[in-house]
């Protein structure tokens, strides 16, 4: 299996500073980070945001892998993945993820569905790296 990349920059404190990350395929180059962004809802990235999208998609592929084993495709499969990040007694910690997915899959039922979805959340690599309380609403149209 490949072994890809991303990367990060940071020059000065960590309030004023300023922070860069890209990644190996070039989606992200040279895409602005920082405390405003983090903590303040300024422009720019940041981890968190990017754990949400990674954990999306990871989830979303897997699904629809697990979908493919079950003789079924889905017509259309939406995720958002929302990061708690919180204070803690020695820090920050990212406390939860939340995952909503609305997904239109002819020939399959809620309980299937569930049953799924519920292999997706575990199995997905993504899932299985947090260290955190993962959970799921997940909607078939």
């Amino acid at each position: 299996m490949p072994t890809t990349s991303g990367s990060a920059k940071w020059q000065g404190g960590i309030k004023d500073g300023k922070g860069a990350i890209s990644t190996k395929s070039g989606a992200l180059s040279d895409y602005p980070y920082g405390f405003a962004s983090r903590f303040e809802g300024k422009p720019g990235s940041n981890p968190e945001e990017l754990i949400g999208a990674a954990h999306a998609a990871c989830f979303t592929m897997a699904l629809s892998l697990i979908l493919g084993e079950a003789k079924l495709t889905a017509e259309h499969m939406e995720t958002k993945a929302d990061v708690t990040l919180e204070k803690v007694a020695d820090g920050f910690a990212i406390t939860s993820v939340h995952l909503t997915l609305q997904a239109k899959i002819p020939g399959t039922d809620k309980a299937k569905f569930a049953e799924l979805t519920a292999m997706a959340k575990a199995g997905c690599p993504v899932s299985k790296l947090l260290n955190t309380k993962i959970t799921l609403d997940a909607t078939l149209l």
